[in-house]
């Protein structure tokens, strides 16, 4: 019984002591399993959830971190346009919840509103043109230059010759979210806008929004004017509102206080664009003063605005101003005022003439006149109807909640893959330079280290010391070197500049040379008796026989052929020679930290497939010169 019993206790200890070496291995698989995994979960992140370290991105499994980013990208990153558009006051994105309710009616309403009174172009933008933070290609931003393509030819160069645009390509492609409620930004009329306009009547209603000018009153005018305190709002105004969702813009001159009054007409006069601006026909007289002052004579003013009016009072009261011309800059004097240098008389219209005309005030006067049976607003006021955007938005976002994750999922992968394939021939150069170095490497050191091993010269472990010498320099010691060598050897920019400098390793050289000497000796004196000359010898019997070990010295050479980047920018500036590295250097550099973690992740693809494919081959390569 002791016996047993000793027994037993010494079978406990191993399986304790296994135990124990299995779990320092899981825990230490795991400590390099874990950064990986919050690279990759990383590398689907945007600006509002890039803080999380989440080894399963968030969004996957909560539906509203799904719709911040979904409201981020529609707003493309820009919290100020969201809350204009919206009417809210929220300080970011990582705020932002879904409306507990959902008006349905209200969105038809809307919805009828559109289809029987379709909005100018101008009056909406197009989401997911632009990410400012997190720098990635959003997914209209693909879809409008895939339309392009499809319709003016694969090549940028073609799009421009058809649309006068000058990017210099694909990757240099770009679009500025139009916003039209500022004075300064006015519509353009170039072929490429109009293209642009044709590709926002294909979007579905989520994926774009309409401009309110009541939040773009209280949020953007208003608030920048008093720091966006309320209190101080109703001190200066002698008004006692809760909050600025209170205060909504007024089509015409407000009967409030002085001080409101004279926020309205300066935000209309100086600050709102003025295609909302109306003027009240009323002032059509003044109008015609003023157009009288500034040109004394109607000759002159059809001869600089190319028209054929008989006298001033023919000229139009301007219901829609122009996008451009002197129309265009006639209204705004006229608006904004205009002094007569002969008579120091200003010309300006009246505020009380002065009328507003956004799509908020455009959709409550539809309300107010559809009698239709059944279709009665669920809310019984009009004046303050907001636009449902925000209800529309949740609603479509509940239908398109697998193609929202999926995008957010793959848009920083796309992004590398475009950035990478449209992107000067950095695949080809880089299979081109791997293909020849490890090439290179399969010969140039398997016959070095075959000399040294057969011949048994005095000197062999000299030449080995002097080889590995060769790995005490790093590599930025010897790069100004080799660079005046090759530049004196006129071999910049070429293939044989990346591999000449890379085509012997000390190190693989040695690793070769010891493998070799380990081979039977017997095999090479029966092929000298049965005739083989040397080169018989070395590749029939020693290349055979060496598979493993030269498995790892290809993988060796690809790994760093492929993973070579200062080298290769230095020795090869021409960009038609640039390398997968280099280019990828160069997209991150004006990335964000999610596409950089995504392109990692795709520049490790290729070392890892190869390392998949001849895993055996290369355990093989690591174990068999140990049993020998």
């Amino acid at each position: 019984m002791p016996i047993i019993s000793q027994i037993g206790r010494k079978a406990w200890k191993t399986r304790t002591l296994y135990a124990l070496i299995y779990a320092l291995l899981a825990l230490g698989a795991a400590t390099m399993l874990y950064p990986f995994l919050v690279m990759l979960s990383g590398s689907t992140k945007s600006a509002v959830d890039l803080g999380d370290l989440d080894i399963i991105p968030r969004f996957l499994r909560d539906d509203t971190m799904l719709y911040r980013k979904y409201i981020e990208g529609l707003f493309n990153e820009s919290l100020d346009t969201m809350n204009m558009v919206y009417g809210t006051s929220y300080r970011s994105f990582e705020e932002v919840e879904p409306p507990e309710n959902i008006d349905f009616g209200q969105i038809e309403l809307w919805t009828g509103f559109l289809s029987e009174n379709p909005p100018p172009a101008y009056a909406s933008a197009c989401g997911f043109v632009q990410a400012r933070i997190s720098k990635t290609i959003p997914m209209n931003l693909r879809n409008f230059k895939k339309h392009l393509a499809g319709k003016y030819g694969k090549s940028a160069g073609d799009v421009n010759r058809a649309l006068g645009t000058d990017f210099i390509g694909w990757n240099a492609f770009f679009l500025i979210p139009e916003n039209f409620m500022l004075r300064r930004d006015m519509p353009r009329t170039d072929p490429f806008s109009a293209e642009l306009q044709e590709f926002k009547k294909s979007l579905d209603p989520a994926l774009f929004y309409y401009f309110s000018a009541d939040g773009f009153y209280r949020n953007l005018f208003l608030k920048t004017q008093y720091s966006g305190d309320i209190a101080a709002y109703n001190k200066a105004h002698g008004t006692a509102f809760d909050s600025y969702d209170e205060i909504t813009l007024s089509r015409t001159l407000p009967d409030g206080t002085a001080a409101e009054k004279a926020d309205w007409e300066n935000f209309v006069r100086h600050t709102l664009n003025l295609l909302w601006v109306r003027a009240d026909p009323a002032a059509v007289e003044l109008y015609h003063d003023f157009l009288e002052a500034k040109y004394g004579k109607i000759k002159t003013l059809n001869r600089i605005c190319g028209t054929a009016h008989r006298s001033f009072n023919d000229i139009p009261l301007v219901e829609e101003p122009p996008f451009e011309g002197i129309v265009l800059s006639d209204w705004e004097s006229f608006i904004t005022g205009w002094e007569d240098p002969d008579t120091g008389r200003l010309h300006i219209i009246p505020a009380e003439f002065l009328r507003v005309d956004t799509l908020e005030f455009r959709f409550r006067d539809w309300l107010k006149a559809e009698t239709m049976e059944g279709f009665v607003p669920s809310k019984p006021f009009f004046d303050k109807t907001p636009i449902p955007q925000r209800e529309l938005h949740c609603a479509a976002f509940l239908n398109m909640k697998k193609d929202m994750a999926w995008e957010f999922a793959t848009r920083n992968f796309k992004t590398v893959l475009e950035y990478i394939v449209l992107h000067g021939r950095g695949i080809l150069n880089t299979a081109i330079y791997c293909a020849l170095a490890v090439l290179c490497a399969l010969i140039v050191n398997p016959l070095a280290a075959y000399a040294m091993s057969r011949n048994r010269m005095p000197s062999t472990y000299k030449i080995l010391l002097f080889l590995m010498a060769t790995m005490a320099f790093p590599p930025m010691v010897t790069q100004i070197p080799v660079f005046l060598m090759l530049r004196k050897m006129q071999l910049l920019n070429t293939f044989a500049a990346l591999v000449l400098p890379g085509l012997a390793n000390g190190y693989a050289i040695f690793l070769l040379k010891g493998f070799f000497d380990s081979l039977p000796r017997e095999l090479y004196e029966c092929a000298e008796l049965d005739g083989a000359n040397e080169w018989t010898m070395f590749w029939h019997i020693t290349m055979s026989l060496s598979k493993p070990i030269l498995s790892v010295i290809a993988l060796q050479a690809f790994t760093m052929a492929y993973s070579n980047f200062m080298f290769a920018l230095l020795i090869c500036q021409d960009e038609k020679m640039w390398t997968l590295m280099v280019w990828l250097y160069q997209l991150q550099q004006r990335s964000g930290q999610p596409v950089i973690y995504a392109s990692l992740i795709i520049a490790a693809v290729p070392t890892f497939i190869i390392f998949a494919v001849c895993q055996k081959i290369i355990i093989r390569g690591i174990v068999v010169p140990v049993e020998k």
